[in-house]
């Protein structure tokens, strides 16, 4: 057998007499210039049979050697019978090359028949048979003879019936002797056949099967009719499918939340329910869990859910494979209206049409499509983008319809009531302020329906002690600035905002998550019970997958639920001529003396961890903390005699110096009220004039300052951030200077942003000043590993590093 086509050159076999057949090597092939191997002839070496006798060429080797162009495998040793080369070598050659064979008709006289697999499948009741065959010409032979040790008949393929036969032990591991047949009787090993075992007998040999097997079918999904009416700000919900009843559907859905990796349907195919297999049963799952309907209220047909539920339940049905959803016109024109805010006809107030910047007209529009939908809504916009004005416009709009509350930090009570004065002084405002009687007079005015107020404002401490007054009030729309403040839903402050009753709610906050899930989950609690369910349903459900397990599954439905209810543009999305942002941070070491006191004390709180119960001891622990990050700011701090000195301390001053030459004003901050007055003292003997806000300056006396400070030529402005990282506008000022870095990385932001919005003519350059290899610099490095939770949910930057557990602690210390 030589293989010839134009120049090549080709080591074949010759035919010879009938003696056993006996070969040494067979080598590549080449032809036109061209080597090709790719594993023909892997294992030729020594192979007889009783036949013709085939030899090399006797130049073979050597011809091959010398030929450059043409690769010479030397070959391993072991043995390969005849049938198998003329059977399973010789097709490859052919599809390399042409190959001669002048005695093919001698050959395939003592060539025996190749063999030929058959399988016959069929089922029964809970079980599926097989039974495979060799079929060699006419001769038949059944797998399973292979199984006992009785020699087989010299023209069997002992090898190719034994791959055919394990093949179809791998999926039917019982075995039938008297039948003759192999089955598997369980329903897990016959589901996995279906899936996976029917293609492998495939690619062996020819598959047979009865009606009863060829009626068996594995499903991966299910058509579904999803049928959604509106009707008096409730969803009247009904899913049914033309396949299966609600019972079977719910039995469905039971063994999916069961785990179960299939489900076997009454017309006996396999439905898979691995969600990886089967979205449409897992996002019908997810839907009704989040939609708070129980498989009972399920399987009864109707299902009446919020009407809030709508625009997650729209996003749901379009995402969802194979689902006919058939909405009314009163469902369709909600979702319309959500989606097309900015075509929207609430028109803005004229006094206002020259005042509001674009997006603030479409924050206005958005917070009115809630109103009319009877939706309440958090308004999250970066700081400084006017939450305040889109609020006042809002209630300029329908000045008419009721007295609205304002619930504020008691240090913007006043801010609030000059920017009524300044945008709608047209509306009522009064602040509820002063001796208890006073305020009560105010309430009870409110509570007759008095036409003389539009609008009250109140601060939360101020409305814990004056719920009881409320108890008859009927507010148009209660409104909670800095809604942060409730973010613990324990607390007397969000238990008293829960108290008021109001037609519409809103919240506005730049951090809707400060530290936790459970942050967010209060606001919601307030602006619409029960969308968000009860807390520990929502902890179970939602904040322990998210937040421990990293479910991504669950935080992107946490993020469906909320986005249509909250609206958060950025300053870099929206204000395009807002001046850049520019943010460093300046690293120090510390002088000997400091070192040894910051290191006696990570010695003296790692003590403390090891013999200290953490979570009895917690407060203890963290004030020790807080000693240690005093001694980074400076040790006077903690050490009445301390004279050596701070690094820090001196570095600021120096850096509030330079930037006095350069004509600019600067706000210092630094959550330590003590820290500034060291820093004062610093400033007097330097001759430098500055202003200083803490939580005990007046109100009326905050914004005088602020007002003069945006004003005159005074250089510095002292403010402890958390009296001063909200409400005030500082634009006055270019630089900021963040003394200390806080746990809460929003508060921050809110601080800079005094002085980063709008109004803002200059760059803002803002400074950290940080202690090199410390509790500081670990602590920066903490809020930057704590953004994505916030980011996940939110598409925002707010999150706080103050929720920290003893582990974290350990890894701050060093």
């Amino acid at each position: 057998m030589i293989g010839t086509n134009g120049n090549l050159t080709n080591a074949g076999v010759l035919l010879a007499d009938e003696s056993p057949i006996r070969w040494s090597r067979v080598f590549c092939t080449r032809w036109n210039g061209k080597t090709k191997s790719g594993g023909i002839v892997d294992a030729l070496n020594h192979a007889e049979y009783a036949g013709s006798l085939i030899s090399l060429l006797n130049d073979a080797e050597s011809f091959i050697k010398n030929n450059s162009k043409t690769i010479w495998k030397k070959l391993p040793d072991s043995r390969l019978e005849l049938p198998e080369f003329y059977h399973k070598v010789v097709p490859q050659l052919r599809e390399m090359t042409e190959l001669s064979e002048p005695d093919d008709e001698e050959i395939q006289r003592y060539l025996p028949p190749e063999a030929k697999i058959f399988y016959y499948l069929d089922a029964e009741e809970d079980q599926v048979f097989g039974r495979g065959v060799a079929l060699y010409n006419t001769r038949r032979h059944s797998l399973s003879e292979s199984l006992n040790n009785r020699p087989l008949e010299p023209y069997r393929d002992l090898d190719a019936e034994i791959r055919a036969r394990d093949a179809m032990e791998a999926y039917f591991p019982y075995y039938d002797e008297e039948r003759d047949l192999f089955y598997n009787d369980r329903e897990d090993g016959i589901c996995q056949f279906l899936q996976d075992g029917l293609d492998r007998l495939f690619t062996i040999g020819e598959v047979r099967s009865t009606e009863r097997f060829q009626s068996l079918g594995v499903k991966r999904t299910i058509p579904l009719n999803i049928g959604v009416s509106m009707e008096n700000n409730l969803l009247d919900l009904k899913v049914t499918s033309d396949e299966y009843s609600e019972e079977e559907l719910l039995d469905i859905l039971q063994a999916y939340r069961e785990k179960k990796k299939f489900f076997r349907l009454k017309n006996g195919n396999f439905l898979l329910l691995a969600e990886q297999e089967n979205n449409a049963v897992a996002e019908l799952s997810m839907m009704l869990d989040t939609m708070q309907v129980s498989l009972k209220d399920f399987v009864r047909g109707k299902m009446q859910i919020p009407a809030y539920r709508a625009l997650y339940l729209d996003r749901m049905m379009q995402s969802m494979e194979n689902v006919y959803a058939d909405r009314d016109r009163h469902f369709r024109s909600l979702v319309r209206d959500f989606r097309t805010v900015e075509e929207s006809d609430y028109e803005v107030p004229e006094a206002l049409r020259g005042v509001l910047r674009p997006y603030q007209t479409v924050g206005y529009q958005w917070l009115r499509m809630l109103d009319h939908c009877g939706f309440g809504g958090i308004l999250a916009d970066d700081m400084g983008l006017g939450k305040t004005l889109q609020i006042i416009t809002l209630l300029a709009s329908l000045q008419g319809d009721g007295v609205s509350m304002i619930v504020t930090p008691a240090s913007l009570v006043y801010n609030w009531r000059e920017e009524f004065r300044r945008f709608a002084p047209e509306l009522k405002v009064c602040t509820v302020t002063g001796t208890a009687g006073t305020r009560r007079d105010v309430i009870e005015a409110v509570n007759k329906e008095n036409r003389d107020v539009d609008v009250l404002i109140t601060s939360y401490d101020l409305l814990k002690r004056d719920i009881d007054a409320y108890e008859d009030a009927e507010f148009r729309f209660v409104v909670l600035d800095e809604a942060q403040y409730i973010k613990n839903a324990r607390t007397s402050a969000a238990r008293s905002v829960k108290l008021l009753r109001g037609q519409t709610r809103f919240a506005l906050t730049g951090t809707p998550i400060e530290n936790r899930l459970s942050d967010l989950w209060s606001i919601f609690d307030f602006l619409m019970p029960g969308f968000l369910f009860d807390y520990e349903t929502f902890r179970r459900e939602i904040e322990t997958p998210v937040v421990r397990g990293g479910d991504e599954a669950k935080a992107e439905q946490l993020k469906r639920m909320v986005t249509p209810f909250v609206l958060r543009r950025l300053k870099q999305d929206v204000l395009k001529e807002l001046p850049e942002k520019l943010e460093e941070i300046q690293y120090t070491s510390m002088e000997s003396r400091q070192q040894q006191l910051y290191d006696a004390q990570v010695l003296h709180i790692r003590n403390l961890l090891a013999e200290a119960d953490y979570q009895k001891d917690r407060f203890r622990i963290l004030a020790e903390l807080t000693r240690l990050r005093q001694i980074c700011c400076d040790p006077a701090l903690c050490f009445e005699n301390y004279r050596k000195g701070s690094a820090k301390r001196q570095r600021c001053i120096e850096l509030i110096r330079s930037a006095m030459e350069g004509g600019h004003k600067i706000l210092l901050f630094s959550q330590f009220t003590s820290m500034l007055e060291l820093l004062e003292e610093d400033l007097r003997s330097e001759g430098i004039a500055y202003y200083k806000i803490t939580g005990a300056t007046a109100k009326e006396k905050r914004i005088r300052m602020v007002n003069a400070f945006n004003g005159d030529d005074t250089p510095v402005f002292l403010i402890s951030l958390k009296a001063g990282g909200t409400g005030l506008n500082l634009v006055g000022a270019d630089i900021v200077i963040h003394y200390d870095p806080w746990w809460n990385f929003a508060a921050q932001n809110q601080a800079t942003d005094r002085a980063h919005r709008i109004g803002q003519k200059n760059i803002v350059s803002v400074y950290k000043l940080i202690l090199k290899d410390t509790i500081e610099e670990r602590i920066i490095e903490m809020q930057d590993s704590k953004q994505k939770l916030s980011e996940d949910i939110l598409g925002a930057e707010d999150i706080s590093s103050s929720a920290i557990d003893r582990d974290e602690l350990l890894q701050l210390l060093g």
